[in-house]
């Protein structure tokens, strides 16, 4: 049984088998409390199909300092660095 990481950690099972891979807490929090997290991936339109306020959004959300100076490329390389 997966221990409870508390009301922060969504999917306790998947944190604590994330962590084990070697995933930081950060990111395993993240994947693990990410809706679609269960799900395949490749549905997600490319980054360079995106506009640049779309790039800055997504950067917001998953919490990229410094964003509101980024320029399109500084934001899509933060955003596949991240």
């Amino acid at each position: 049984m997966a221990k409870d990481h508390g009301p922060s950690i969504k999917d306790d099972a998947k944190y604590e088998a994330l962590r084990k891979e070697g995933m930081s807490r950060e990111k395993a929090a993240r994947i693990a409390n990410s809706p679609n997290s269960g799900k395949k991936g490749g549905k997600a339109s490319d980054y360079d199909d995106r506009s640049k306020q779309e790039l800055y959004d997504k950067a917001k959300q998953v919490g990229i300092s410094g964003r509101s100076k980024m320029s399109k490329d500084q934001l899509k390389d933060a955003l596949r660095n991240h």
